[in-house]
C-alpha cells in the first residue's frame, strides 16, 4: 500500500515563501527565477533582509508557519537558526534565504545569480 501525496508546484511554494516574509515585516524581497539557468541548484531562490539577528529569525519563523498552515509543507533543511545572521530554508525546489542586511551585502547572491530573472517585491508599509 502507498500514500498518494499531493505536490505543490515551486511558484506556490516561491509565492507562499513571499508572503510569509511578509507577514513579518522582511525589506528588499527579491525573487530569482533559476528554473532557465544551467546547472542551477532549484527553480527559485526568494532573499530578503531583517534588521536584526532577531528579526530575521521571526521571519524564518514567519515562512516556515505560513508554509505549513497553507501548503502543509515544510523545509527539508535548515541552516543558520543559531546565530541569525543567514539562515537558510531549504525546500528543495525553493530556496528561502533570510539575510541580516551586512550579510546579504556581504554574500551578494543576486550578483552570483546574475543570470536568473529578477522579481523585487515592494516593501509593505
Amino acid at each position: 500500500m502507498y500514500k498518494i501525496t499531493k505536490t505543490i508546484d515551486s511558484q506556490t511554494l516561491c509565492n507562499c515563501i513571499v508572503e510569509g516574509m511578509q507577514e513579518n515585516k522582511a525589506k528588499d524581497i527579491v525573487v530569482l527565477d533559476l528554473r532557465e539557468v544551467p546547472n542551477a541548484v532549484s527553480d527559485f531562490f526568494v532573499i530578503c533582509s531583517g534588521d536584526s539577528s532577531v528579526h530575521v529569525d521571526g521571519i524564518s519563523s514567519s515562512v516556515m508557519r505560513h508554509t505549513r498552515k497553507e501548503l502543509q509543507e515544510r523545509p527539508w533543511h535548515q541552516e543558520g537558526k543559531l546565530n541569525a545572521e543567514w539562515i537558510l530554508l531549504d525546500y528543495v525546489d525553493v530556496v528561502a534565504h533570510v539575510f541580516y542586511k551586512d550579510a546579504r551585502t556581504f554574500y551578494d547572491l543576486e550578483d552570483l545569480w546574475a543570470d536568473a530573472v529578477r522579481t523585487d517585491i515592494p516593501n509593505l508599509n
